[in-house]
C-alpha cells in the first residue's frame, strides 16, 4: 500500500482484484448461465457443493441474495426463523425474512452471536398450538460479524443439528466468513457443511473476489432456489467472469487468511489500553469491536480517524468496527497502529 494512502478498515468487502485475479477473469469460458450454459459457473458450483459434502450449489451477486433464497425455500409465509438477535439475515438484509418469505424471528440468547442448543431447543414453538408462529428454520452465523468475528463451537452446532432432527427443523449455515473460522479452528469444509440442509459461502470478503456468493444445498432444495433467484432478479447471463474470480480466490486467497487474522491482532492489541477506548471484543479472526470511553460518539471519532487517513464503520452509537483484509499489509496496520495511538478524541 503506497505511503499515505487511505486505509480502510470499513470491511473486507472493500477488496479489489489482484492482477491475477484479472487475468484469471479475462481469460475465463463463459456461456449463459441462465440457460446454465456457463462452464466457469457449473465449475465453481460444482467445487464447492463437492467441498461442503452438498449435492448442487447455486452463484448468486451476494450472500445477501442466497441467505434470503435460503429462507424463502426452507419456510412458508407465517413460520419463525430462529437465531440470535444480530444474525446478519436479521439485522442487515433489509428486512428480507419478513418481506421475502413472510416470516417472523425469535432471537436465542448467545455469547457474541453462538447460543447452545439448549437455548436454542427452549425457542422452538409447540408445532400444535395455532396460536404461534410455527418454527421451521434456525440459522447459524459463522464467523459472527456482530460478534467481531466470532467462531462457533463444531460440536455445538452437531447438537444443535441433533434438536433440529428432533423437531423436524431445517438448519442454515449463514457462511459469510466460514473459511475465517476454519483458519481458526482447523475443520474442514466437509465437517461444517455435514449438519447444515443448507450454505451459503461467501468469496467476496477475505477470499477477495469482487463478487459472488454460492448457495449449497440438496438437489431439489437447490432446483427450487434457482425458481427464487430467477424471481428476485438474481439470473446472470455470462457470469463465468465473476466465478472464475472466486475461482482464482479459492486457489490462492485461503491459506493466506491467517495473515488477516494476524494483523487484527495487532489492530486490537494497540486499542487495548488507549484512553478513549472502554473494551475491546476478543478477536480470533479478521474483525475489531471496540466500545468507546466516557460516552464518545463512534461518529466523532470517525472523523477523526478518516481526517488522519484511516476508515473504520460505526457499529453502534459508541461502538467501532474495523476489519483486516488482503489490501492492507503490514505498513499500513502500522500506521493504524501509530494513528490510533497518537489520537486525542
Amino acid at each position: 500500500m503506497p505511503d499515505g494512502a487511505m486505509i480502510d478498515l470499513r470491511s473486507d468487502t472493500v477488496t479489489r482484484p489482484t492482477p491475477a485475479m484479472l487475468e484469471a477473469m479475462s481469460k475465463a469460458l463463459v456461456g449463459d448461465d441462465v440457460f446454465g450454459e456457463d462452464p466457469t459457473v457449473n465449475a465453481l458450483e460444482e467445487r464447492l457443493a463437492s467441498l461442503f459434502g452438498k449435492e448442487a450449489g447455486l452463484f448468486c451477486p451476494s450472500g445477501t441474495m442466497t441467505n434470503q433464497i435460503a429462507v424463502r425455500v426452507h419456510t412458508r409465509p407465517g413460520d419463525e426463523v430462529i437465531g440470535d438477535e444480530g444474525m446478519h439475515i436479521y439485522r442487515y438484509e433489509g428486512g428480507g425474512i419478513m418481506a421475502n418469505s413472510g416470516c417472523s424471528v425469535k432471537f436465542v440468547p448467545n455469547d457474541r452471536g453462538r447460543y447452545t442448543a439448549q437455548a436454542m431447543e427452549a425457542a422452538i414453538n409447540n408445532a400444535a398450538d395455532s396460536y404461534v408462529a410455527r418454527t421451521r428454520l434456525v440459522n447459524v452465523e459463522n464467523t459472527h460479524n456482530r460478534g467481531g468475528g466470532s467462531v462457533w463451537d463444531l460440536q455445538e452446532v452437531q447438537r444443535i443439528r441433533t434438536v433440529c432432527d428432533r423437531h423436524g427443523l431445517a438448519l442454515h449455515l449463514d457462511g459469510a466468513r466460514i473459511f475465517n473460522a476454519m483458519a481458526v479452528d482447523g475443520h474442514t469444509p466437509l465437517e461444517w457443511g455435514a449438519p447444515f440442509d443448507s450454505v451459503s459461502v461467501c468469496l467476496s470478503k477475505g477470499l477477495g473476489a469482487p463478487v459472488g456468493s454460492v448457495l449449497l444445498g440438496g438437489r431439489e432444495f437447490i432446483r427450487e432456489a434457482r425458481r427464487v433467484r430467477k424471481r428476485m432478479g438474481g439470473g446472470m447471463r455470462q457470469a463465468g467472469y465473476l466465478a472464475a474470480a472466486c475461482m482464482h480466490a479459492l486457489d490462492h486467497h485461503v491459506d493466506r487468511l491467517v495473515l488477516d487474522h494476524r494483523k487484527a491482532a495487532r489492530l486490537a492489541a494497540a486499542l487495548s489500553g488507549l484512553p478513549y477506548v472502554q473494551t475491546v471484543l476478543p478477536v480470533e479472526t479478521n474483525i475489531v469491536v471496540f466500545d468507546l470511553a466516557g460516552g464518545r460518539r463512534a461518529a466523532d471519532v470517525l472523523d477523526l480517524l478518516r481526517d488522519k487517513g484511516v476508515r473504520a464503520l460505526p457499529f453502534g452509537p459508541h461502538t467501532i468496527r474495523m476489519v483486516t483484509h488482503l489490501d492492507v499489509d503490514d505498513q499500513a496496520i502500522e500506521r493504524a497502529e501509530n494513528i490510533l495511538g497518537e489520537l486525542r478524541p
